[in-house]
């Protein structure tokens, strides 16, 4: 596997999707569906597979593509019309010829209803495809509950009406079905029944949903629980199912869909392209912006539209392209198609897969640039810190103090070191509070802060660019007054978490700075803020663990482990050992520790 491959994999998505593998000369030699697109493709090179042909497919691999949906469903649909469209050479191979399900209604004088999966019949109607067969069965037999459908393969006509060449069968009898076969029921009629079926196949399923829990609370009622639970399935899987997929529609036919992504460098336009309902084609262009660049998006996708039609001149010729959905209307009309923004239903949905698709190139470039240059992404997110917080110097050494205690016994601190948008675990440190009063957080902070920097100066050891305190006014108070003293102020930037996490104090101001939700400083700040409470209460529970465990035994000198070990054993108590005389001490532990242990006794 080459390198570029290799990188390719390894910047693969945790998400559903659909693969595409290309030999040397550009040709797709296989299709696949995945529930995890990187975990499954990495599966073919990670292994010698024990069959032949799978191990000649991977050595033909030479490049790969990808398409990101929504469900493990659409990817089942999306797999089955491309190998219908390219027939990939492997996997004619390594797949049967089985298809995916569909219903069938045909265009009789009293249409059929059934399922197939050899959509060939001419005239005929076909909905789906459905990824799971036990949903289109569920469907159809709900339908014929539902609807008094002919079940037989007859030829019925008023030819063969009138010859009376069918003689009714059971299912009349049992009132499944009107006699079609001999005309007992009108053509009108049984017209208005396929009529309704037609709308609960395209998507109108509520009128079944509702029969279904009426069945289901009528069998619950006459307390027949196993005819109700089978009721019940029926019906969660009809809630589950979608009439039409949105990578497959049989109502989209011959369309584009374009989808543009701006950032302020770059711009990602994803271009699918629907071909008898099924997506056939999928590519993302890139479009560098330079920093004084004011290219709009509506310019950007026009000139992303004339692109792709240079490109593919031939598809456009073959396919009459006269609609292009879009998520911006481009700056100029075109004569030959018709530019919408659709929103809602299947060409909403297929728009925003078409989104989703030009995000995940967008996050795929920014992963390949920081694996082929790792410092690229520290400095982007430093860049980033220095810009939100208005410092004068790349925040490269950022360090975040938090207190920690119960009402106010066992008072520790902690502080977390980040080292280019990274924690540097070595050189987070601990702090017992010495000085400060009890339950009293702005003088913790004081002390902490202060007793930190005096050692860093004391030893010449390099100071941070910039200091985080989680809280609010008083802890950043607390914290530039501890710099003031040690005439830090103004050389070491600093602010103030507050609870809030978009919510940054100043020095200064009375009113937080807020930041944006989805900034990547934020998420660097709240990463400390998280890892100091963390530390902090880590250390504060071992405090609290060791203060609840500690005895009077551990303060006499002398008496250490073993010497308690052997105590407690005999005595089974502190009280009893305090009771004990100086000659029953003795006997265990010796005359010389015994008059230690029995005077020391003596004094607490």
């Amino acid at each position: 596997m080459s390198d570029e491959l290799k990188l390719k994999v390894s910047l693969l998505p945790e998400c559903p999707g659909v693969y595409r593998y290309l030999n040397r000369d550009g040709e797709i030699i296989y299709v696949g569906k995945a529930k995890n697109l990187k975990r499954r493709v990495s599966s073919y090179f990670n292994r010698v597979h024990a069959v032949f042909r799978t191990n000649m497919l991977v050595r033909n691999i030479c490049d790969l593509q990808y398409t990101v949906v929504n469900t493990e469903e659409e990817a089942l649909d999306l797999e089955n019309s491309l190998i219908k469209e390219f027939k990939p050479r492997y996997n004619v191979l390594l797949k049967d010829d089985k298809s995916y399900p569909w219903i069938c209604v045909t265009k009789d004088a009293y249409p059929r209803v059934f399922l197939t999966r050899d959509p060939l019949t001419k005239g005929a109607k076909y909905y789906g495809p459905y990824p799971k067969a036990e949903v289109a069965h569920a469907l159809i037999d709900t339908l014929r509950k539902l609807y008094p459908l002919r079940t037989c393969r007859h030829n019925v006509s008023r030819e063969t009406i009138e010859a009376k060449k069918h003689r009714l069968c059971l299912q009349y009898h049992i009132h499944n079905c009107e006699g079609c076969c001999q005309g007992l029921v009108s053509v009108d009629q049984y017209g208005e029944y396929i009529a309704a079926v037609r709308q609960i196949l395209n998507g109108d399923t509520k009128q079944v949903s509702d029969y279904l829990m009426q069945q289901m609370q009528q069998l619950a009622t006459e307390l027949k629980f196993e005819e109700a639970e089978v009721v019940k399935r029926k019906y969660l899987l009809l809630e589950k199912y979608r009439a039409r997929s949105v990578i497959v529609s049989p109502t989209i036919h011959n369309i584009d869909v374009f989808a543009i992504v701006k950032d302020d460098d770059a711009a990602f336009v994803n271009y699918m392209h629907m071909r008898g309902g099924a997506v056939v084609q999928s590519l993302t262009l890139e479009y560098r912006l330079q920093d004084d660049d004011q290219t709009e998006a509506s310019e950007l996708m026009s000139m992303a539209i004339q692109e792709v039609r240079k490109r593919f001149a031939e598809t456009y010729a073959a396919d009459r392209v006269t609609e292009v959905l879009v998520n911006v209307i481009p700056d100029v009309e075109f004569t030959e198609f018709q530019c919408i923004t659709p929103q809602r239903g299947d060409k909403r949905k297929l728009l925003q897969i078409s989104e989703k698709n030009a995000v995940q190139y967008r996050e795929e470039k920014l992963k390949r640039m920081e694996k082929l240059n790792p410092e690229q992404r520290a400095t982007r997110t430093m860049t980033t810190l220095q810009r939100d917080f208005h410092l004068t110097a790349l925040p490269r050494h950022i360090e975040c103090f938090d207190n920690s205690h119960i009402s106010g016994a066992n008072a520790v601190a902690s502080c977390v070191v980040f080292r280019d948008a990274k924690p540097c675990k070595k050189e987070y440190r601990h702090f017992h509070i010495k000085e400060a009063p009890a339950g009293d957080d702005y003088a913790a902070m004081r002390e902490v802060i202060g007793r930190r920097y005096r050692r860093l100066l004391d030893e010449e050891q390099p100071l941070p660019q910039l200091l985080v305190v989680d809280g609010g006014k008083g802890q950043l108070s607390a914290a530039i007054e501890a710099l003031e003293a040690l005439e830090l102020h103004g050389k070491i930037a600093a602010i103030g978490m507050a609870k809030q996490l978009n919510e940054v104090y100043f020095p200064g101001d009375q009113l937080p700075y807020f930041i944006d939700k989805n900034s990547e400083s934020l998420r660097v700040i709240q990463r400390l803020r998280d890892e100091a409470h963390r530390f902090a209460i880590t250390f504060h529970r071992e405090q609290r663990a060791k203060s609840q465990t500690h005895s009077a035994l551990n303060d006499i000198k002398g008496v250490g482990p073993k010497t308690k070990a052997m105590l407690l054993k005999e005595f089974k108590s502190l009280k009893r050992i305090r009771e004990a005389s100086l000659e029953q001490l003795s006997t265990v532990i010796g005359p010389k520790k015994a008059e230690t242990l029995f005077n020391e006794l003596k004094k607490i």
